[in-house]
């Protein structure tokens, strides 16, 4: 399909990219988009706003002030600064679709897309659908924004169902885990590993890395397990990171958890092919917010290790009970640990979990299957577009 503009025809079709940040290790997800699809993509991030760069400079001042606006409630108006500048920025580029990274920056820019005619994509990633702070406070605005949306990409289907409820498109719904990068995530042996589980996540309250630190503790309780000498490695930072040093100092763990700051995707893969298995206690936080489909977890089986998780978000549509991995109920601290001693108990077990899981998500939750998703979505709402403006002409 060819796109015209001023009726010349460049044959290819363009998409605008608008997204809080590229900048968060957190946020890979929108880096592999940007790289990955074939599209003719251009994108602006919220948090960028350099002098020698006009327009991106502008875009990011937008979101800054519709930040504000927010903060102060002022809903309606909080969408006029970004939406403003971002029809400026469709006009400059001509896309043949915006497609926004998150619910709450979609709700900032919306109304460029009502006043263009632009047809919109919206990817909800987890927080934005969940949490209070954001689908509490932007109920309302996200009936108008769903109302309006040309497409939505989520990540599990409770979020889908979520969105459903508020008027989302079921047409048009495209269910769709970030995936895992092949490339990088393989070659775990986790019969040959030594006792040691790691957990890989920001220290936030739905990550669950308090409950994952007192679950390790009973397992140490057990004797059989403690000749062991088991092993918890834990890689990311937080606002939790303190209470979880505290808390390994009162458990006396103190010489068995190690905390390992942020690391590279690429340490992380390493780091993967040097355990037994992968633990993460996700949970819905005391604000509502949830997960979406969390990455790391697909990465760690792609990679061949067997995941001990919760039954939580679009979790179990990835980790089968018993076939890829362990899962209990959030909050399950000793089920939690009775799930890891199998783990390091049972070599054979983890390595036959571990099989499963890599095949799994080879066939269906890499990186390429999620952005052939999202390709075929966006070329699709892009050609009922062009069908559309044909009929009227």
């Amino acid at each position: 399909m060819s796109r015209r503009v001023f009726g010349v025809s460049d044959g290819r079709e363009r998409v605008l990219v608008l997204a809080p940040t590229a900048r968060a290790a957190s946020e890979t997800f929108i880096r592999a988009n940007l790289s990955g699809l074939s599209l003719d993509l251009t994108a602006y991030f919220g948090d960028e706003r350099p002098l020698k760069a006009p327009w991106r400079l502008a875009y990011g001042s937008s979101i800054l002030l519709s930040k504000l606006f927010t903060r102060l409630h002022w809903l309606r108006l909080a969408g006029l600064p970004a939406a403003c500048v971002a029809l400026a920025l469709i006009r400059r580029h001509q896309p043949d679709v915006v497609m926004v990274e998150f619910g709450f920056e979609a709700v900032r820019v919306m109304e460029a897309c009502a006043w263009s005619g632009v047809p919109l994509v919206v990817h909800f990633r987890g927080s934005d659908a969940s949490a209070e702070r954001r689908l509490g406070l932007l109920k309302g605005r996200y009936r108008r924004l769903l109302a309006m949306a040309a497409g939505v990409i989520v990540k599990s289907r409770p979020m889908a169902d979520t969105l459903l409820a508020l008027g989302a498109p079921a047409d048009r719904l495209l269910i769709s885990p970030s995936g895992a990068n092949a490339a990088l995530f393989q070659g775990s042996d986790p019969a040959a590993a030594p006792p040691v589980l790691l957990a890989v996540g920001r220290f936030v309250a739905k990550k669950g890395p308090l409950q994952t630190l007192r679950a390790f503790a009973l397992l140490c309780r057990d004797p059989a397990v403690a000749r062991l000498q088991p092993e918890l490695w834990m890689v990311g930072e937080g606002p939790l990171l303190a209470s979880a040093r505290s808390l390994v100092v009162e458990l006396g763990l103190q010489e068995q958890v190690r905390f390992l700051g942020v690391r590279s995707q690429d340490r992380v893969a390493q780091l993967m092919r040097e355990v037994r298995g992968f633990v993460q206690h996700s949970m819905v936080a005391p604000d509502g917010d949830s997960e979406g489909n969390p990455v790391a977890v697909m990465e760690a089986q792609l990679s061949g290790l067997p995941v001990v998780a919760t039954r939580h978000a679009g979790i179990p549509e990835v980790v089968l009970e018993g076939q890829t991995g362990l899962l209990v109920e959030e909050g399950d601290e000793a089920g939690m640990a009775r799930a890891m001693a199998r783990l390091l108990m049972e070599p054979d077990l983890a390595a036959r979990l571990g099989d499963c899981g890599r095949r799994r998500i080879q066939e269906q939750f890499t990186i390429e299957h999620h952005l052939r998703q999202v390709e075929q979505l966006l070329r699709q709402i892009i050609d009922d577009c062009e069908v559309h403006r044909g009929a009227r002409l």
